[in-house]
């Protein structure tokens, strides 16, 4: 059934994506083209690309428990965290987390990226104004997108930028955002001048320390 505020001309169905296909030429041209490359189970090839810096991906502390909770738990969490998806084995791990940690408590997410979607569309409403390093993980950025608040983007750790811009802010509530360790060049951020000028600014500071847990802090308890 064809809508009759609809043209029929629009409806041919050739041109309807041909845009994707420019876009693709338009990465392909500029070298930004990506391809998926999958690898076997054993790879003796050193990798430096992905995130198991430990290497505890196949430890068999790791990969034991893993295949014990599946056995007993099953393959799936059966259902969201709310309804019946929180288990004794979540209780657990957060508790754990949160005493390694020093923090009061925890809250695990299926992945980092949908703990800052989630950690900034919360934490922030339309008279928060956040204030996000220039550098910060894509994760973050997307975060700030999907916030109700105004977002500016910070010179890359400039703590004296982002006291600039919390002293000439309008909004009531503010939250600075920063990478403990950026992916984009590795470095880290100047946390304590951070935390500072967040302070001083009334302002709250998020840290995803995703790069810092596990690497740095005594015992691998991360930058913080």
């Amino acid at each position: 059934m064809v809508h009759p505020a609809v043209p029929q001309a629009s409806l041919a169905p050739a041109a309807v994506f041909d845009w994707l296909d420019e876009a693709a030429e338009l990465r392909a041209g500029a070298g930004l083209t990506r391809t998926l490359r999958s690898r076997p189970a054993e790879d003796p090839v050193l990798d430096l690309a992905g995130n198991d810096y430990l290497g505890l991906v196949r430890h068999p502390a790791v990969t034991g428990a893993a295949a014990e909770a599946a056995l007993r738990w099953g393959g799936g969490a059966t259902g969201s965290r709310l309804v019946t998806g929180t288990t004794a084995l979540h209780t657990e791990l957060e508790n754990e987390l949160a005493a390694f940690c020093g923090f009061e408590a925890a809250l695990v997410f299926s992945s980092g990226y949908a703990a800052n979607l989630a950690a900034l569309t919360a934490l922030t409403d339309p008279d928060t104004l956040i204030v996000s390093d220039a550098y910060n993980h894509a994760s973050l950025i997307d975060g700030c997108r999907l916030a109700r608040a105004d977002v500016h983007r910070a010179p890359h750790a400039d703590p004296a930028a982002v006291r600039q811009v919390l002293a000439d802010r309008t909004q009531r509530r503010a939250l600075v955002v920063s990478d403990s360790v950026f992916s984009v060049d590795g470095n880290a951020a100047p946390l304590p001048r951070l935390a500072a000028a967040a302070r001083d600014g009334g302002a709250a500071l998020l840290v995803d320390d995703a790069h810092g847990l596990g690497v740095l802090g005594e015992g691998g308890r991360g930058a913080l």
